[in-house]
């Protein structure tokens, strides 16, 4: 089940045999609250199946959404280094299955196979700068430009063409910190101009997107 996480990619079937015996697969519904923000657990969830989306909480309750991932995807690493709370809640966004690692089995299968923590950094050095990116871009872009850069982000090449997995026009809107009309509208001019075409909720880039309008 883990050949294909970018985690464990390059380990030899012995040792993916290792990780799988200590991990533990559960299955959970749609909305399910994954991970607390402020929780003090340490596991490794490697989602198998579905789709998740991270997110923070502010003290009035508004939410910013972070990231979606979906299968081959991992989350709850920062807890396996530092042992520190939660920084962030993780919740199903459809039914999905997750291989669960506790902290202890981990460093124990890291320690016989260190080329595991080169998987690990890489990662989560991609992460950081993500972060700082999505920070700028709050502060100093409009609207159209935050929705045509998380397109971006959240495409990968398939077939020579720029497509993203499966995402809501709510999904978006969580992302960049905008209402659902006003991403609709965004996605409907962008469709009007021959930038993108959306099929079965997946965004397909055809052209430079424009970031601002």
């Amino acid at each position: 089940m883990l050949e294909t996480v970018p985690l464990f990619s390059g380990l030899p079937a012995e040792a993916l045999a290792e990780i799988e015996q200590h991990g533990s697969v559960k299955s959970f519904r749609k909305n399910a609250i994954i991970i607390n923000q402020d929780d003090e657990t340490y596991s490794l969830y490697v989602i198998l199946s579905g789709r998740v989306k991270v997110f923070v909480s502010g003290e009035d309750g508004r939410e910013v959404v972070l990231n979606h991932q979906g299968a081959g995807d991992y989350f709850g690493d920062l807890a396996l280094i530092d042992k520190q709370p939660r920084v962030a809640s993780v919740m199903t966004t459809e039914p999905s299955k997750f291989m669960i690692i506790s902290r202890d089995d981990f460093m124990t299968c890291l320690s016989r196979n260190p080329e595991i923590a080169i998987n690990l950094i890489k990662p989560m050095t991609s992460r950081m700068r993500m972060l700082a990116q999505n920070v700028s871009s709050l502060a100093l872009m409009d609207v159209y430009g935050r929705v045509a850069r998380t397109l971006l982000q959240q495409a990968v090449e398939t077939d020579g063409e720029m497509v993203t997995g499966r995402i809501t026009q709510q999904e978006i809107a969580d992302m960049v910190g905008a209402s659902r009309a006003m991403v609709s509208r965004i996605l409907k001019d962008l469709k009007a101009g021959g930038y993108i075409s959306v099929n079965k909720k997946c965004i397909t880039i055809h052209q430079k997107l424009p970031m601002h309008w």
